[in-house]
């Protein structure tokens, strides 16, 4: 086994980074943001393909791998999404159990989504809320915009 080298001066652990971003944004349950999806809102989902595969996805939802999100919903960007109109979108960001979504939530508010937030509990808490889904692969759900 190998021994941890002394953490270098600066260095958080992610514990650390996920409780600050969780102190900058308002996280909601997974019935709360299907009201807010219902109401207007972006229901953006992630996962990468093979997560959605095995753990099934929500239809209608606008799936975004994790790599290129800010891009997709910054209203600056050259690859913004047709729904990125400006800072006041309301994006509420789905991962499989709403810890990848805390930091991804938390990026978007620092390039000024102020609504951006997560799903506590992620896809798995929606699926256990009953809220809709289907199981296996999300070939109905293609990504989101190019793929810069």
């Amino acid at each position: 086994m190998t021994s941890l080298l002394p953490r270098p001066a600066g260095a958080r652990t992610i514990e650390d980074l996920l409780a600050d971003a969780r102190s900058r944004i308002t996280r909601v349950t997974p019935v709360e943001a299907a009201a807010r999806w219902a109401a207007g809102g972006h229901l953006v989902d992630i996962r990468p393909a093979a997560q959605r595969a095995r753990e099934g996805w929500v239809p209608g939802s606008t799936v975004v791998e994790r790599n290129v999100l800010e891009w997709r919903f910054d209203p600056t960007s050259d690859a913004r999404l047709a729904e990125a109109t400006g800072y006041d979108v309301d994006v509420l960001v789905l991962c499989s159990e709403g810890y990848t979504s805390s930091l991804a939530a938390d990026a978007l508010r620092s390039i000024g989504l102020t609504s951006a937030t997560d799903v506590i509990g992620g896809f798995h808490a929606w699926v256990a809320a009953g809220l809709p889904h289907v199981l296996g692969t999300d070939a109905g759900a293609p990504l989101a915009g190019p793929t810069h």
